[in-house]
């Protein structure tokens, strides 16, 4: 089995990028959900409620990130790693409260107009630990603005069973994983505990729960039922549909696109 593809979120529940390879933090991967829009109470923003997200690009240049719509060509932002207004925000994140850095008011001004709604970016804070499930910790794991864990992972072959029931096959982006990997039967994933690859350890900590995001098309940003009607069908277990597994990183290392698995 090897890594077939890396996906990273800078900007949670914007659109994600691919690349060859990514360096491996406690955290999650450099630069995966670091930022992250939240309304004016501070609570964050998503696809779920705001679908529309989906058509947001976000590209990693040397020093910043490069946002763009991916229908409106008029629409870019250049935002530098080191933006810093100075100015601190409380935000929620499902349970967790912690402070934020807010990186200025022109990312906040461009992300208005064009979602139509008031809104801000705010940063993970310097310092700032939005620690893990203690249940789930090996060595206090903490984590960036991603939903509860650093890491995703999902098979190849999981999603070609799915596939395979599906009137119209869905892309992996529906499932917004970190790690894809190909080998292996569908669903080898949810069997492993601790595992190696390249020179990184992990840690399986639970089957991931999904939600209405998987249902939205990340060409149009639109709703639709699938696959989340199929999945509930024999993914479900209890009042949760599992579809990926969720990881924390044992050590830190660098991960590429055909790194080896070894179980």
């Amino acid at each position: 089995m090897q890594v077939s593809a890396i996906h990273v979120y800078p900007i949670k529940s914007l659109a994600g990028l691919s690349l060859s390879s990514s360096q491996v933090e406690i955290t999650g991967f450099q630069y995966d959900r670091q930022w992250m829009l939240v309304d004016k109470q501070g609570k964050f923003l998503s696809q779920r409620t705001h679908p529309e997200m989906a058509l947001i690009q976000v590209n990693l240049e040397k020093d910043q990130l490069l946002l763009s719509h991916k229908y409106d060509t008029n629409a870019f932002f250049r935002l530098p790693f080191i933006m810093d207004s100075g100015k601190k925000k409380q935000v929620s994140i499902w349970e967790d409260q912690l402070e934020a850095s807010l990186p200025g008011p022109e990312v906040d001004e461009w992300f208005s107009d064009l979602l139509h709604m008031d809104c801000q970016l705010v940063k993970m804070g310097r310092g700032e630990k939005r620690w893990i499930k203690e249940k789930y910790q090996v060595n206090r794991e903490h984590v960036s603005f991603a939903d509860s864990m650093p890491y995703l992972i999902i098979g190849q072959s999981s999603l070609d069973d799915l596939n395979s029931r599906l009137d119209t096959p869905v892309p992996m982006e529906r499932f917004r994983p970190n790690i894809v990997f190909s080998g292996g039967p569908a669903f080898a994933e949810e069997a492993w505990d601790r595992f190696t690859i390249g020179q990184v350890k992990f840690k399986s900590t639970k089957p991931c729960a999904r939600c209405v995001l998987t249902t939205i098309d990340q060409n149009t940003g639109k709703k639709g039922k699938e696959p989340l009607y199929t999945l509930s069908q024999y993914r479900k277990s209890g009042e949760k549909i599992f579809f990926g597994q969720n990881l924390i990183a044992l050590n830190r290392g660098k991960l590429a696109v055909g790194d080896n698995i070894l179980l």
